[in-house]
């Protein structure tokens, strides 16, 4: 990973260091073109692109946090773009005045830690006062919300949370990981587990804490290209990702809501075509891109179940061919929808859920025990992201 930084900062080291790299929020209703259009960017730079690169382009969200290099006369000079936690946009003016577009990783630090606290408002409120961890607190609430009562909780009850979360420029950066929690209510102690498997949680019995399940959304003939958040290809001596799966399957095929949830967008999205995108429970949303047609008498705000008609197989957009390209999204971040779909049970049988047990109470032992690490373990605290300074787009 050193290797691959040292060559991006190879790349962008004839930039001066004393240009003010500046921290926008991405504004609804923003797209790719617009933003070439801007900046005066021929939009050639878009269509010359290869099929996966248009689809990165989709998925810019409104809200995310991008950097900005100008120059004195206000043109553009480097622009970096998260798409995920993993990759990034990145265009750049070359010595000729032209503009170079590249997918690049996105360099972070990762820490793995166990935080104990002793309540004494709400979890919530304790967690952002000991770790100002805002995801964190959310996450963990999400994680028990359908195995717990918070209100239960009394004063002096602990938390124990062993988690994984990304930082970048001295701030968090994406959704933490949690790898095992317990909280203690009114004496009784409630555990949950992650498993690497599917990333959903289990009780300490290895029962999936999932209240719902997803379905394959439409019938294919084969999967034509599968998830991939980041790979380095050796030939193209480029980065890659496809943040979703496709099904190859005949135009005019009926796609299906992959679960319950309400619609949030439906229609023309960049690369992506005619595109639906659903919200459904504990932050995970999909979207079905590359549609014919959409089914009537949908729009956006629909309550939609799972199994329900949606739309047609088609290849608008940036399409080789008729598939659905179905994303899968925890929190704003893409996820492998293969993980969820093929795997999601209610509860782990055979030698697997024996296997996952003994790691399971393993772990809870080790969690009990950190309640005696109050004053030892001493979680990282970062204050609230602003720039106060100006810094370095190599370092991004």
């Amino acid at each position: 990973m050193k290797k691959i930084i040292l060559l991006i900062f190879v790349f962008l080291s004839s930039f001066v260091f004393a240009k003010e790299v500046k921290e926008l929020s991405w504004p609804k209703g923003e797209t790719f073109l617009t933003f070439l259009e801007q900046y005066k960017i021929p939009q050639s730079l878009y269509f010359d692109l290869q099929k996966e690169d248009k689809e990165l382009c989709s998925e810019i969200n409104a809200g995310i946090s991008y950097h900005l290099l100008l120059d004195e006369d206000n043109s553009l000079n480097q622009v970096l773009i998260p798409v995920s936690e993993d990759i990034q946009l990145h265009i750049a003016k070359q010595k000729d005045g032209t503009y170079k577009f590249q997918t690049l990783p996105i360099s972070y630090q990762e820490i793995e830690e166990t935080l104990v606290l002793e309540t004494s408002h709400s979890p919530y409120i304790d967690i952002m006062k000991k770790t100002n961890n805002r995801n964190l607190a959310n996450e963990l609430i999400r994680a028990f919300k359908s195995s717990v009562n918070f209100r239960g909780m009394q004063k002096g009850d602990f938390v124990v949370i062993k988690y994984k979360q990304k930082i970048r420029l001295g701030k968090y950066f994406g959704q933490p990981e949690i790898i095992a929690a317990m909280v203690e209510i009114n004496g009784d102690n409630n555990f949950i587990f992650r498993h690497e498997r599917d990333g959903q949680y289990y009780d300490i019995n290895g029962k999936s804490l999932t209240n719902f399940t997803f379905k394959t959304p439409v019938t294919y003939s084969r999967i034509s290209s599968k998830f991939q958040k980041r790979r380095f290809h050796p030939v193209l001596k480029r980065y890659r990702a496809h943040l979703g799966v496709d099904y190859a399957a005949p135009r005019g095929t009926k796609i299906y809501a992959a679960a319950d949830g309400r619609i949030t967008f439906r229609g023309r999205k960049g690369g992506y075509g005619n595109t639906i995108i659903i919200q459904h429970k504990d932050g995970l949303r999909t979207l079905y891109a590359h549609q014919h047609k959409f089914k009537g008498g949908l729009r956006s705000g629909s309550k939609v179940k799972k199994g329900q008609h949606i739309g047609y197989v088609g290849s608008t957009g940036l399409s080789s061919g008729p598939h659905l390209h179905l994303g899968l999204y925890r929190n704003g971040q893409a996820i492998d929808p293969l993980r969820i779909i093929k795997v999601t049970k209610s509860k782990l049988k055979g030698n697997e859920k024996k296997v996952f047990i003994e790691y399971a109470k393993t772990m809870s032992n080790r969690l009990k025990g950190h309640t005696k690490e109050l004053n030892v373990l001493i979680p990282t605290k970062l204050e609230d992201p602003t720039l106060s300074s100006p810094i370095s787009i190599r370092n991004i």
